[in-house]
């Protein structure tokens, strides 16, 4: 199972969340997502348990937690989707570049 863990402290260490959720299971990865210009942690990530019900136990268990100060966020990781993601440069929208009175 595929858990997202939003609120993560940024102190947080991979460790220390792996070992967060092991109290409720075998851990087969724990990552915090790091922002790639400023190495620093995005304050979320994905820890991964291979036990379905084990998984469950500790988001529930875990969801509204206490963990190094900051109140957790966990919920069942969704599966990526192929749709394209927006860009930081704008673009696209609301104005249509051959406006004809005719189309409408």
């Amino acid at each position: 199972m595929n858990i997202y863990v939003a609120n993560i402290p940024f102190k947080a260490t991979e460790a220390e969340l792996k070992g967060l959720f092991e109290e409720y299971g075998e851990v087969s990865s724990a990552k915090i997502i790091m922002d790639k210009f400023t190495q620093r942690s995005r304050g979320f990530g994905f820890v991964e348990m291979s036990d379905d019900a084990a998984g469950r136990q500790a988001i529930t268990s875990l969801n509204g937690a206490d963990f190094m100060g900051k109140n957790l966020v966990v919920n069942e990781a969704r599966p990526r989707t192929d749709a394209p993601r927006g860009n930081s440069r704008g673009g696209g929208g609301g104005y249509k570049k051959n406006f004809n009175r005719d189309d409408y």
